[in-house]
C-alpha cells in the first residue's frame, strides 16, 4: 500500500561507482583503499582492483571516505495543530544529503487516543512519496492500554519498528505515568524493543509554567525559566532507575544539560545499559538567545527540553561524546515558521517548539569535537553513524564501509570551512539557530544507493527515491548484556520454615493509605489511634479497659535494634 503513487517516481540509478585512492575510515580502523560499488552495494574494496568498463571514476586524492551519516531523529511533515512543520520529507531529507546524512529516522507521532498503526501507516504514506534518502522510523507511545500493546507487539514483529518512544514530560498529553513506564519498559524488554524517553519532571513543569505566566513572563524566557535543567536531571535518573529493574535498553533523547549528561555517564560506568543523544543544537548553542530582544530570534530557539543558558554546556557535552559517555546523535530536526511561532506570542507555552540541525549535524560535530582535538576521526564515524546503526539492528548494513554495505558514502573535506546562514541552507526556516557560526569539514561528495547526489555543491535529489528500512528487534548493540544480565539475575525465594506465631488484627488500608471509613467505624474492632492527636489527655487516667491486652504468662523478648526474623516468643 505504501507504493500507491510512486509508480512514476524514478528511483535511485544505481550507477557503477569507484573511489580511488580515498582513505577508508570506519568506526574501528582508517586505511588507504579503492572502492568499487555496483547496484547500491560495496562490491570490493582494495588496491589494485579489476572493475568493468565504462565505471565513473572519482578521484579522493587522498581525502576520507566515510560512511553516509545517519540521523536517529528527525521530524519532518509532523502535524501540529492543524498544521505541519514547514520542512517535509522531500526537503528536510534534501537538508539531510547537503550535511552528509544518507539516512535519517523519523518520529511516528499518534495523537493521544489514537491507533499507533493507522499513524505508523500515514507516515510510511507520507514518506514514501517525498523522501529522498533511505530511512526508519520510531513510534511515539502517546498512551498505553492493552490494544496499543498489542499494536506495539504487530509493529515490533511485522512492521520493522525496533525503538518506541515515551514522554514524561506535557502533562495531561502524552505524560506517562510511573507505573505506565514500568510497564511499558518490561513489555518491551521482554520482545526487543529499545524504549526511547523525552525525560523531563513534567508534573513541575506545568506548576511553573502557571506560576511564570502569573508572574507576567509570558516570553520565550519564560520556557527555560519554567523547564530548569534540575527537571531534566531527575527524569533521567528515574527513567534509568525504571530501565534497571525491568533490565530494558534505555535510550535518552536530547541530552540538553550538564547535570542530565553526568547522570548517564554515572550510570554507564556503573554498567547501566542506557544510551544518551545529545542534539545538534545542544552540541552548538546555548540558551543565552531566549534573552533575545528579537521575539521571533528567541522563538526559534524554544524546544524541550530547553537548551541550557549556561554558555559551556556545548563544549562540556562535546567532551563527554568523545569520550564515549555520551555515544550517538540526531538532530532532533523540527522547523516551524516564524509565523507559526507567533501562536505563542503572548504565552510561551504555546510556542511550538523545534530547532534546525539535519543539514549541520556532522560539519557541526566534526568542527566542535575533531578540530579541538577531543575526537578522533574513527569516534567521529560512530558518533554520527555507526552507532545508531548499531542500536538500529542495521550494522553492517548501514553503518559501515565493507564488501555488502549499502554503498551510502561521503568523502568528507577536513579543509572545506563554511558560514551557516538561512540564507543558503536547505531548510525552509526563516531562522537557523546556527546563524553565523564558521564551520571546519564537510562533504565534498555525497552518494547515496550508490548514486552521487552531491558533488561540486550541486545536489541532485530526487524526491521519493528513498527505501523504507526496516528494523529488527534484539540489536546486540544493546541486548547483549541485557540477555547475560537475566541469566544472572534470576530472583529466588529464601527457603525458610512457616511462621507460626500470632498476627496482630488490623483494619483494612485505602487506596490513600489509611483505614477505611467502614474500618474506622466498626464497632467490633479496636479503634485506631490517631498519632496526630497529643497523649495529653484531661479525662484522667486510662481505665483497665482502655489498656492493651496481652496474653497472660507472654512477654515478648527482641534485642536492641528490633529484631528481623521473629519466629517465637517467649
Amino acid at each position: 500500500m505504501y507504493n500507491q503513487g510512486k509508480k512514476n517516481i524514478p528511483k535511485i540509478t544505481c550507477d557503477r561507482l569507484l573511489i580511488k585512492g580515498g582513505r577508508v575510515v570506519n568506526d574501528d580502523q582508517s586505511f588507504y583503499a579503492d572502492i568499487y560499488m555496483e547496484d547500491g552495494v560495496i562490491k570490493q574494496i582494495g588496491d589494485n582492483l579489476i572493475v568493468p568498463g565504462g565505471i565513473k571514476t572519482i578521484e579522493a586524492n587522498g581525502k576520507m571516505v566515510i560512511p553516509g551519516g545517519i540521523d536517529i531523529h528527525t521530524h519532518f511533515q509532523m502535524p501540529y495543530r492543524g498544521t505541519f512543520t514547514v520542512d517535509d520529507f522531500n526537503q528536510g531529507s534534501k537538508a539531510a544529503l547537503a550535511g552528509g546524512t544518507t539516512m535519517i529516522v523519523d518520529h511516528v507521532i499518534p495523537e493521544p487516543g489514537t491507533s499507533l498503526m493507522e499513524a505508523y501507516d500515514q507516515w510510511r504514506q507520507w514518506a514514501d512519496e517525498k523522501v529522498c534518502c533511505d530511512y526508519a522510523l520510531h513510534v511515539d507511545i502517546t498512551h498505553w492500554s492493552d490494544s496499543v500493546k498489542q499494536e506495539v507487539d504487530t509493529l515490533l514483529k511485522e512492521k520493522g519498528v525496533n525503538s518506541f518512544h515515551v514522554y514524561m514530560a506535557y502533562k495531561d498529553f502524552y505524560q506517562m505515568s510511573n507505573s505506565e513506564l514500568y510497564e511499558i519498559f518490561s513489555f518491551l524488554g521482554e520482545n526487543g524493543g529499545v524504549v526511547q524517553v523525552h525525560a523531563e519532571n513534567g508534573e513541575i513543569i506545568a506548576e511553573e509554567q502557571a506560576r511564570m505566566l502569573q508572574m507576567g513572563i509570558t516570553g520565550p524566557e519564560g520556557h527555560v525559566l519554567s523547564r530548569p535543567e534540575e527537571l531534566e536531571a531527575e527524569a533521567v535518573f528515574r527513567a534509568i532507575t525504571i530501565a534497571s529493574q525491568t533490565n530494558c535498553p534505555l535510550y535518552i533523547t536530547r541530552v540538553m544539560s550538564k547535570s542530565a549528561a553526568d547522570i548517564i555517564s554515572q550510570a554507564r560506568k556503573k554498567g547501566n545499559v542506557v544510551f544518551g543523544e545529545p542534539i545538534t543544537a545542544s552540541l552548538g548553542t546555548d540558551g543565552t538567545h531566549y534573552w533575545s530582544k528579537n521575539w521571533a530570534k528567541a522563538a526559534s530557539f524554544v524546544t524541550s527540553p530547553p537548551l541550557s543558558p549556561d554558555p559551556t554546556t556545548p563544549d562540556y557535552l562535546n567532551t563527554l561524546l568523545a569520550s564515549g559517555d555520551l555515544n550517538v546523535t540526531g538532530s532532533a530536526h523540527c522547523t516551524f515558521s516564524v509565523a507559526q511561532k507567533a501562536i505563542g506570542k503572548d504565552d510561551f507555552t504555546q510556542i511550538p517548539e523545534g530547532v534546525n540541525g539535519v543539514e549541520e549535524r556532522m560539519s557541526l560535530i566534526w568542527d566542535k569535537a575533531v578540530t579541538t582535538g577531543k575526537m578522533d576521526e574513527n569516534q567521529f564515524v560512530a558518533v554520527t553513524s555507526t552507532n545508531a546503526a548499531k542500536i538500529l539492528n542495521l550494522y553492517p548494513r548501514k553503518g559501515r564501509i565493507a564488501v555488502g554495505s549499502d554503498s551510502d558514502l561521503v568523502i568528507w573535506d577536513m579543509d572545506a570551512v563554511r558560514t551557516v546562514t538561512a540564507k543558503t541552507h536547505h531548510s525552509a526556516a526563516e531562522y537557523n539557530v546556527f546563524e553565523g557560526m564558521e564551520l571546519h569539514g564537510g562533504p565534498l561528495v555525497v552518494i547515496c544507493q550508490g548514486k552521487i547526489v552531491l558533488e561540486d555543491g550541486n545536489l541532485h535529489a530526487t524526491p521519493g527515491a528513498g527505501r523504507f528500512i526496516p528494523c529488527s528487534p534484539f540489536p546486540d548493540y544493546a541486548y547483549k548484556r541485557v540477555k547475560a544480565r537475566k541469566q544472572l539475575t534470576v530472583l529466588r525465594a529464601v527457603p525458610r520454615g512457616m511462621y507460626d506465631g500470632p498476627v496482630s488484627e488490623f483494619s483494612p488500608m485505602s487506596r490513600g493509605g489509611t483505614p477505611s471509613a467502614s474500618a474506622r467505624t466498626s464497632p467490633t474492632k479496636q479503634p485506631v489511634r490517631n498519632l496526630h492527636h497529643s497523649g495529653l489527655s484531661l479525662a484522667g487516667p486510662p481505665t483497665p479497659d482502655d489498656l492493651p491486652i496481652r496474653p497472660a504468662g507472654r512477654r515478648i523478648v527482641v534485642p536492641p535494634g528490633g529484631r528481623s526474623n521473629i519466629t517465637s516468643l517467649s
